[in-house]
């Protein structure tokens, strides 16, 4: 991939985290009316703490790429988050999987741009 479009694809990734990694933290984006069941699954995701875990990945990664610094290591850990997000969205919240499928594309395209630094992982 030309470093130039990857070093953009990477800025826009990093912000995008941070502004909603952050925004579980302040509350500065308004929230969308949801489900009965998808507030359920949100209610158990904050009783258990997990949604600040979320929150913490979702900034430490954004940070990682926009310093791009340890971002091969977080954009392995921020493919479980990604994955999640477009499983809730494909069975809770269908109609707004749009910015979830945004974040899973480009995690993608960073795991592929950092593909030579898992070889050694990858070795059989």
């Amino acid at each position: 991939m030309n470093s130039k479009v990857f070093t953009v694809l990477r800025i826009i990734l990093a912000l995008i985290l941070l502004v909603f990694g952050l925004n579980k933290f302040f509350h500065y984006l308004p929230q969308p009316d949801v489900s009965a069941d998808a507030g359920a699954f949100f209610g158990a995701l904050i009783s258990t703490k997990t949604f600040m875990l979320i929150a913490i990945v979702e900034v430490l990664a954004g940070f990682a790429f926009l310093l791009n610094k340890y971002a091969a290591l977080m954009a392995v850990i921020l493919m479980s988050v990604s994955v999640n997000i477009i499983l809730y969205h494909l069975s809770l919240d269908a109609e707004n999987i749009g910015p979830g499928l945004i974040l899973f594309i480009l995690n993608i395209a960073m795991l592929y741009n950092y593909r030579d630094k898992y070889k050694e992982l990858l070795k059989a």
